[in-house]
């Protein structure tokens, strides 16, 4: 039985069932429903063919160049297929939700599938869906602070006590400074950041607290959604203050353990912001593996950057808290016991 479904009923009734993404794999790789499998009906370059024949002679011939592609791999689809789903029910998707999901549906169907669901309007309807999900308000508590004040230990301390916690930066694969990209995950694109993180919302209780770290719009090479960007902006603040003593030596145990080569191409992407006299001496500091006096230099920066952002907010959301020593866990339940008064 084929039955064609909206995104809405997917994840209200039928997210436990394998997903079977069948767009090629540059397009998979560009973004796709987190949890999907990619088995490609085409390949990138079979695609092209295809879709070139579509707009430069007919739809006929479109379809029959990409049978010629697809009958090799019949057989294939269905193992793949019944890898996948064991239970021969499965979820399948495309661009469109058109020609290459029913296909693919039909066969599955064909060969032994006993529930074959077609997503309506495919990929395409998922991305829309995405975007208006996120003009949702949620309960976020944003916990702010300069860098190296351990805010990332902090919320993986929040959620081993039971916290609700949204990791911005593990989902961008980056920790969100020149610095953050070394020795890190390539990052996905802002389109799978976008769908990665709707995955993790839509897991959680929107009217319960969320904790989740104060950033810029830009992690690395990755966006925060606008209008998600624009609730962590109007939401309380719980600004850390730590002394930069503290944060110096956190940032020394990160960093000293890293590629001297890439901390050093760090260096020189932000020359202009640091200023050329303090990205020479920041170098010569890393030559002679005197990692304080870089990290020093570098927070010099890097707090100018963030006390800007911090006296755009309104100043009445602002929480500030003394913090004189790092400690995550003991941080973490001062938050949930200051959270819960």
């Amino acid at each position: 039985m084929k039955q064609v479904i909206s995104v809405d009923f997917y994840f209200h009734n039928l997210n436990h069932i394998p997903i079977i993404d069948v767009r090629s794999p540059g397009e998979f790789c560009k973004g796709h429903i987190p949890n999907a499998i990619n088995v490609a009906l085409f390949t990138d370059q079979e695609r092209a063919v295809v879709g070139t024949a579509y707009k430069k002679e007919s739809k006929e011939s479109a379809f029959a160049i990409g049978y010629d592609f697809v009958k090799p791999k019949l057989n294939d689809f269905v193992t793949k297929s019944v890898a996948i789903a064991p239970n021969k029910e499965a979820v399948i998707q495309c661009w469109r939700g058109g020609m290459r999901s029913n296909a693919f549906a039909d066969h599955l169907i064909a060969n032994g599938f006993e529930k074959v669901y077609v997503i309506e309007n495919g990929y395409k309807a998922f991305r829309n869906y995405v975007l208006q999900f996120f003009e949702k308000s949620v309960n976020l508590k944003v916990l702010g602070g300069y860098t190296g004040s351990g805010k990332t230990d902090i919320l993986f301390c929040l959620q081993k006590n039971g916290q609700q916690v949204i990791d911005l930066e593990g989902l961008a694969n980056h920790r969100g400074s020149a610095f953050g990209g070394i020795d890190q995950q390539p990052q996905p694109t802002t389109e799978q950041f976008e769908n990665n993180l709707f995955s993790v919302i839509q897991k959680l209780n929107g009217n319960l607290p969320i904790w989740i770290e104060d950033e810029s719009r830009l992690i690395g090479q990755v966006s925060i959604p606008d209008a998600f960007y624009c609730n962590m902006r109007n939401m309380p603040l719980y600004f850390l203050d730590v002394p930069l003593q503290e944060r110096a030596k956190l940032l020394v145990q990160m960093y000293s353990r890293l590629n001297p080569e890439q901390l050093a191409l760090a260096i020189t992407r932000i020359t202009k912001r640091l200023g050329y006299d303090n990205a020479k001496f920041a170098l010569e500091a890393l030559d002679n593996k005197n990692y304080y006096k870089v990290v020093e230099i570098a927070l010099q920066y890097y707090d100018k950057c963030y006390l800007k952002g911090l006296q755009a907010r309104q100043q009445a959301q602002i929480q500030e808290f003394n913090i004189p020593i790092i400690n995550a866990e003991k941080t973490a339940k001062f938050l949930i016991n200051l959270s819960i008064i």
